[in-house]
């Protein structure tokens, strides 16, 4: 049986002006966001990599419109969600939702648990106003919290606690799809752990599906079905979770794999060091994004942008932007600049 397609992003450039001089006019933009393309299929998790300052996070908010795009379209559910109406988008918005990385910061201080539930409830005209109080009890049991905190303030939750009061929110209103913007990365280990296996026990109880962001790749490998990789405004690679992370073509995800750290002390692995800063989105490099910290880069890089296709020693589900996959494989293209040697990890 053929999966759905829930969420099509097509050419999505999310371009931030910046003013300058007496009369405030544009001067450049920030080029957070620079024409990608990627498919969500429905009840999948979908997970985008990278450094900080890649577009990950604005690419979540852009498809959410919380920040309108410079250009491209977003497709969920077969509505073109760009081309909606504000009114349109509040009502679209109870099926798309979010979970944002501070989980103090997300949350209204003044406002009880029960408070913030049934505020969503109530924006969205989810739950009639007689049941709401009953809704919110079963929210917090749901995600792991007592009926007896429902009218408590957040400043009285530890942070996993809060979090969790954030994914109820988020399911207050029984969305499709909920984007997790760092969801777990202002959290302790342990209790990262705890989360992660409560996103799946929700995803699997209500039929969710997960746009997931994050720069763990630890906790990407644990949750995700498929892996975008995105550098500079660009995706570099997409694959099934496995092909990603035992079999990564794109030098930068290489790269990125090998700074994994193993926990055991004897175990020798390839580690692949990147030379300088990430280039300015107010100004990218030419060609591909990366062959400025690339050791593998050729002077085809410095003027072809590479698009981002299926190679032949690649998976069908599996696409790298690169000249020169096949090359690299082979060992016919060695590293320039510095040499790649093995470490202990």
């Amino acid at each position: 049986m053929a999966k759905k397609e829930l969420l099509k992003v097509e050419g999505l450039k999310q371009h931030f002006p910046i003013k300058g001089g007496m009369l405030g006019r544009t001067v450049n933009h920030v080029k957070a966001v620079d024409g990608i393309t990627f498919e969500v299929y429905e009840g999948e998790t979908v997970s985008i990599v990278g450094e900080s300052g890649c577009g990950k996070s604005t690419t979540g908010r852009a498809i959410l419109r919380l920040e309108d795009p410079t250009e491209g379209t977003v497709q969920f559910d077969g509505v073109d969600i760009t081309a909606l109406s504000n009114r349109q988008m509040r009502q679209k918005r109870k099926d798309l939702q979010i979970i944002f990385q501070d989980p103090y910061a997300s949350i209204n201080p003044r406002q009880t648990v029960s408070g913030i539930l049934t505020e969503a409830m109530a924006i969205q005209n989810s739950v009639p106003a007689n049941k709401r109080r009953e809704r919110v009890l079963e929210l917090l049991k749901i995600v792991g919290l007592n009926e007896q905190q429902a009218d408590r303030y957040p400043h009285e939750f530890s942070g996993g606690q809060r979090q969790r009061i954030g994914i109820a929110r988020a399911l207050a209103v029984d969305p499709k799809l909920i984007i997790c913007d760092e969801a777990v990365s202002a959290l302790d280990v342990s209790i990262q752990a705890q989360v992660l296996n409560l996103l799946e026990e929700l995803q699997e109880k209500f039929k969710l599906t997960y746009l997931f962001i994050s720069h763990d790749l630890g906790v990407v490998r644990h949750i995700s079905d498929r892996v975008i990789v995105m550098y500079l405004g660009k995706i570099v690679e997409i694959g099934e979770r496995n092909e990603i992370f035992d079999h990564p073509k794109h030098p930068y995800t290489k790269a990125l794999l090998s700074a994994i750290p193993v926990p055991d002390p004897t175990h020798e692995k390839q580690h692949i060091p990147l030379k300088g800063d990430v280039p300015s989105p107010i100004d990218p490099p030419t060609g591909c994004r990366f062959h400025t910290r690339c050791p593998f880069a050729q002077d085809k890089c410095k003027e072809i942008e590479p698009v981002l296709h299926t190679h032949e020693s690649m998976e069908v589900t599996h696409q790298a932007a690169c000249h020169f996959v096949e090359e690299i494989e082979a060992g016919e293209l060695k590293a320039r600049d510095y040499s790649i040697k093995p470490v202990h990890a």
